[in-house]
């Protein structure tokens, strides 16, 4: 009994740091992207690599894992992941390099108070195929919050026509809102399809196998990504790329850096999540710090903030807290019908 309390605890506490890398990501990352073209980048491919070549850096978490694991089971190998995940992380890493690149693309024609359609659309799909996948149960609140923060969304991007940026063309604007919604697509079959891949393992999913698989998905995407950069000779072009920066060569290295940093909270928080909760969380938590991407962007980028988006912000949290209410109303529920003597605290989501 006190071992099981014990990992409910650590399972919250996962999920707690996984939800706060997911929220740093989702805010940060778009803006340092963003950065990189307001001030000269160009580079579609490289963008996108960006976004999965901090990869490495989860080879120090998951070393202090594995010793930490090493002194209670001395003969544990260093990587446990099986055939069957590492095909599977493979083909969603591919997946993920193909979603970076349309991400890039949509990006370096969209400002920032346009990422309400890849959030809007992001919700849906991620509802759909969670739904279609692994059969995830919608309740009244869930439902509540897809509605709510898909508004939200959508009322952010009714002004998004007015946002198009001096000396694009509408054809270059439309191609922009087209890769960006066919990047929120394929991203929202990703998280549902990363959540059967964890109920069709013939291994424990442990959070070390979790980063396993984060490190072998973003190995593959960044190997697509690298494969474009080469074709498109990005390589060739990235040092007078830097030098030709309007903020300076060296900060135009220190924001490659931090890009890749960013996303890389984004996409270990995602998997973290998903991991500990849902696929569906995790899209809620994506769409529910669109607000904070969006005053940011007011204070980093000088973009003005309209009624709409005050409007937006509302419905948001409106829809975030409606969400978790649910879950605790839900949890209440289960432990009333539980013997006193077996009842256990627990305020993560049913399909924990």
């Amino acid at each position: 009994m006190s071992d099981d309390r014990e990992a409910k605890k650590m399972k919250k506490v996962v999920l707690l740091v996984n939800s706060i890398l997911l929220a740093i990501g989702t805010a940060g990352g778009p803006l340092v992207m963003r950065m990189y073209f307001i001030h000269g980048g160009d580079r579609i491919w490289l963008s996108s690599f960006l976004e999965t070549a901090g990869f490495p850096i989860i080879l120090i978490p998951l070393t202090i894992s594995h010793f930490h694991h090493h002194r209670r089971l001395p003969k544990r190998n260093f990587i446990s992941m099986k055939l069957f995940l590492f095909v599977a992380s493979a083909v969603i890493g591919i997946l993920t390099g193909l979603d970076d690149y349309l991400y890039a693309c949509g990006v370096a024609r969209l400002p920032v108070s346009t990422f309400s359609l890849i959030q809007a659309s992001h919700l849906a799909f991620t509802a759909f195929f969670a739904f279609l996948l692994v059969r995830h149960k919608f309740t009244a609140h869930s439902v509540n919050t897809v509605v709510l923060l898909t508004v939200a969304a959508v009322v952010l991007a009714l002004h998004s026509s007015g946002d198009r940026p001096a000396g694009e063309s509408t054809k270059e604007y439309v191609i922009g809102f087209v890769m960006i919604l066919a990047a929120a697509a394929l991203y929202g079959f990703v998280l549902p399809l990363l959540e059967l891949v964890y109920q069709k393992s013939k291994q424990p999913i442990t959070y070390s196998l979790v980063m396993e698989i984060q490190l072998v998905m973003c190995f593959f995407a960044t190997l697509f990504c690298t494969l474009g950069m080469i074709i498109n000779h990005d390589f060739k072009v990235i040092p007078r790329e830097a030098r030709d920066y309007k903020l300076g060569e060296t900060k135009y290295y220190i924001v490659l850096v931090a890009s890749a940093i960013m996303w890389q909270f984004f996409f270990l928080g995602a998997i973290g999540v998903i991991f500990c909760a849902s696929s569906l969380l995790s899209g809620i938590i994506i769409a529910a710090f669109l607000p904070v991407t969006e005053v940011l962007a007011v204070i980093i980028y000088k973009e003005n903030f309209q009624a709409q988006k005050g409007v937006a912000l509302v419905l948001s949290l409106w829809g975030f807290v409606s969400y978790f209410y649910g879950e605790m109303k839900q949890e209440r529920k289960k432990n009333k019908n539980r013997c006193p003597e077996t009842q256990l605290p627990q305020s993560l989501p049913p399909n924990a």
